[in-house]
């Protein structure tokens, strides 16, 4: 995974490398009362009590070159909603445009609409992917997986280590989405929460977007 990360800036010119994942559950809180500003000798202070107006989903990416965000909010996270993201993410670069694309080990990350999804964009038939639960690639999850793992293909999945999404830079993001914006907000509606992190994702890109330091080699953290 480090090693995707460290090709990333030579190979920009012919590869996109974005880590992908999404941030579900993200609640509606209305506060019941304003928050008290900050004043001298005394932080700011929010209204524990809230009124629940419901959640929403964001699928999101984080180009790993540039620090641009994208993304995508929803009622939910279903195989086809994450299908949709990824086909509008690949419809914005050239069709030569190879890509890297690190992800966790979801199930939804492995479907067999994902599958179809890229045959199609590396031009590989169908028709020769087999039977979702019975034969060929869309047997199980694993030859799903590997399918997606080929890095023959112009598009390829990198997943991370079971127990070690925080190795997929979009988590660092989702982070800062909570300490920018969630953590001490208050919205009137799903609808409200969408348009606030829509414009705070279209902030970010303006004023805020670089790449992260990374700075771990992949090296045992153990002996």
């Amino acid at each position: 995974m480090c090693s995707v990360y460290r090709r990333a800036i030579a190979a920009q010119k012919t590869t996109k490398t974005v880590s992908v994942d999404e941030m579900t559950g993200i609640q509606a809180l209305e506060r019941i009362a304003p928050s008290l500003p900050i004043k001298p000798g005394k932080v700011e202070r929010c209204e524990f009590e809230y009124v629940r107006h419901g959640t929403q989903t964001l699928i999101a990416h984080f180009d790993v070159v540039t620090g641009m965000v994208g993304g995508s909010i929803a009622n939910t996270r279903t195989e086809a909603d994450f299908v949709s993201f990824l086909d509008g993410l690949l419809r914005t670069e050239a069709p030569a445009m190879r890509w890297r694309i690190v992800c966790d080990n979801l199930d939804t990350h492995r479907s067999e609409g994902v599958v179809r999804l890229v045959a199609r964009q590396c031009g590989i038939d169908e028709a020769t992917l087999g039977r979702k639960g019975h034969d060929g690639v869309l047997a199980r999850k694993a030859s799903r997986a590997a399918f997606l793992s080929d890095q023959s293909h112009r598009i390829t999945f990198h997943f991370t280590p079971r127990h070690a999404s925080w190795l997929n830079q979009i988590e660092i993001w989702f982070s800062i989405l909570v300490r920018k914006l969630l953590r001490r907000a208050s919205f009137t509606s799903t609808a409200d929460l969408k348009d606030r992190i829509e414009r705070f994702i279209d902030y970010f890109n303006k004023t805020m977007a670089k790449p992260f330091k990374w700075t771990w080699a992949g090296k045992p953290l153990t002996a």
